[in-house]
């Protein structure tokens, strides 16, 4: 089993100065291997056999791969000698980001997904180095010893389980200090295994919304608190007021720190909440079934509109930008993976299921009942079913977690084709 545990580190002026400075040279180095491997691409990408007939071809040179890059440390530090004082590894694990983020661009994820293009870090933009070993008795009182660098106080408000092992410590700048993230393993502790058969009475089902944060199958609603909403008057006054100092001054960064504190106060209270909202759905059910959700296509700008002359058209982009920052506060992402996460630790099981068609039928006899999105209540006029329109679509998910099937074809026959076909 493998944990991550996170700790506030209290570094003296000396430590952060330093700290600092390792940050720096560490941004340094990764846009000059970054650089490497962009112009080895830029001249040898295409093959020779589809070059144009007359061109300019350079003398080709080896591929700057993973492995030559880790070797061309060796001569960095007798160029630069005050590159010998970061630690070994931390300077490896820069080569480590540097392959991840061009293997993404090139090749994409192990689901084929291609990133957009790396882009160079500017000074304050690279925030975290990765001891990737660390020792086993690195923590003593509440201080930790960190490889090439000393000793650093933190804030043990827990401590290490009986049995884990620290594995890597993630040393991170965030808005209001250091952080050090630290990965702990045990092999003692085997991983649960879940084994849980889904039934109507140990499950329940779940429907994400922005009008109230979800809605259960068992009709109880969790309101959404908006955190960014409440938040976003404070945020215009601090940027307005940060905007109006000298540029590259001391109060204009000063006046950015708290906007970023700020950012930060937000997503912990996201996270927070959508943490405390997990724990609450598990103790009513041992199987949540939840919408697999793609919130990359519901954030989207809507797509331009352009008549015969090339005139654009209103394609009502500017309300489809607060629905966008609706869904961005709410966080579905996060809390399906917060749900997922809490759900393997407690021996509960978490099911995505197709949403296509559990807003637009009954719960109850499964008929078609076309809403509109502005229509929040659900009244069948079939079997006279009338509930909360998110509590319906939440029975439905549960049903369709179930077994229940809802596909595109059925529900484009006559209600009276379809009802023999339905089963619950």
């Amino acid at each position: 089993m493998r944990l991550a545990y996170q700790y506030k580190l209290l570094p003296t002026t000396e430590q952060k100065a330093e700290l600092n400075r390792w940050l720096d040279m560490l941004r340094h180095q990764y846009n000059w291997l970054l650089q490497d491997r962009f112009d080895w691409w830029e001249r040898n990408r295409c093959d020779i056999n589809a070059c144009p007939l007359i061109c300019h071809l350079p003398s080709l040179r080896a591929h700057p791969d993973y492995y030559s890059q880790k070797r061309s440390l060796v001569q960095l530090k007798k160029d630069r000698p005050w590159y010998k004082d970061i630690y070994s590894q931390v300077l490896q694990n820069c080569v480590d980001r540097v392959k991840l983020a061009f293997d993404r661009f090139i090749k994409g994820d192990c689901n084929g997904n291609r990133s957009g293009k790396p882009r160079f870090k500017g000074k304050g933009r690279y925030r975290s180095f990765t001891y990737t070993q660390m020792d086993m008795d690195c923590l003593k009182g509440n201080r930790i010893t960190l490889p090439k660098f000393g000793d650093v106080k933190l804030i043990l408000h827990r401590l290490i389980p009986d049995g884990f092992d620290v594995k890597t410590a993630i040393i991170s700048k965030k808005a209001d200090g250091w952080y050090v993230t630290l990965t702990i393993q045990s092999h003692a502790v085997p991983d649960i295994a879940i084994d849980i058969i889904p039934t109507w009475e140990n499950s329940i089902g779940i429907d994400l919304g922005l009008e109230k944060f979800l809605a259960d199958s068992e009709k109880e609603f969790e309101p959404i608190p908006q955190h960014f909403r409440k938040s976003e008057k404070k945020l215009a006054f601090l940027q307005r007021k940060a905007a109006a100092r000298k540029k590259k001054s001391r109060a204009k960064n000063r006046q950015y720190r708290k906007v970023a504190r700020l950012h930060q106060k937000v997503a912990r209270q996201r996270k927070q909440f959508h943490f405390e909202t997990a724990k609450k759905l598990l103790n009513k059910a041992d199987v949540v079934f939840v919408e697999a959700l793609k919130v990359k296509n519901m954030s989207r700008r809507a797509k331009p509109k352009q008549d015969e002359t090339g005139k654009f058209l209103p394609n009502r982009q500017s309300a489809k930008s607060g629905l966008n920052k609706s869904i961005a506060d709410a966080g579905w992402s996060q809390f399906n993976e917060i749900l997922s996460f809490k759900a393997e630790r407690a021996g509960c099981l978490v099911i995505e299921v197709d949403p296509r068609g559990t807003s637009q039928h009954c719960s109850e006899c499964l008929n078609r009942v076309p809403k509109e999105l502005r229509d929040r209540w659900h009244s069948c006029p079939h079997c006279g079913l009338e509930l909360d329109r998110d509590t319906n679509s939440a029975i439905l998910i549960k049903k369709v977690g179930l077994g229940v099937s809802l596909t595109i074809k059925r529900s484009k026959r006559t209600s009276s084709e379809r009802s023999p076909r339905c089963t619950a």
